[in-house]
């Protein structure tokens, strides 16, 4: 049996908490893909006190939020949420590789789903065209914190169908009073 993952039709996400690591650097393109990531968890009918938005300064510092998060306990997946734009410099590819990695190494070794929102992109102009808040509805507007939310309840789905027939992982379960 073959599933595939249409971010255009999400799954039920009631019952499901999640967090939402935003960068505060580069607030005019984060606050857009948080819009996004919100608008796509509303869709999917998971309730807005089940979103907990925690900020951080930069992107850099979004791996070790979203450890901290996933290892509370209370959250069913982990959004991240953030934007590198190039530089001059080498520091953007730095950055954004650590981030990666970081996100990576973090979901694994948890095992909380945790999505990459992160835009790493050659300038403002480029991150803006990414995010757009005009249309946060239907199939999947060109939003990639809509994209990162779709991609984090398709995640847990998945995960989830994997272990039917054996005990559910227990953060894929509701948090207590959820």
């Amino acid at each position: 049996v073959t599933r595939s993952f249409d971010s255009s039709v999400l799954p039920e996400a009631r019952n499901l908490h999640v967090a939402l690591v935003v960068s505060q650097y580069h607030r005019d393109v984060t606050d857009r893909l948080r819009q996004g990531a919100l608008a796509g968890l509303k869709q999917a009918g998971t309730d807005e006190e089940d979103v907990e938005v925690v900020e951080v300064p930069g992107t850099f510092e979004i791996p070790l939020a979203a450890r901290s998060a996933a290892e509370s306990g209370r959250f069913n997946a982990i959004v991240c949420l953030g934007c590198v734009i190039k530089g001059d410099t080498a520091h953007f590819e730095f950055i954004a590789s650590a981030v990666a990695h970081g996100i990576t190494a973090a979901s694994a070794e948890t095992g909380v789903p945790m999505t990459f929102g992160v835009l790493t992109t050659n300038s403002l102009d480029e991150a803006m065209a990414r995010t757009s808040v005009e249309d946060l509805t239907n199939d999947g507007p060109s939003n990639k914190g809509w994209e990162a939310a779709a991609a984090a309840i398709g995640l847990v789905d998945a995960l989830t169908t994997l272990a039917i027939g054996s005990e559910v992982p227990a953060h894929l379960e509701p948090p207590e009073g959820g």
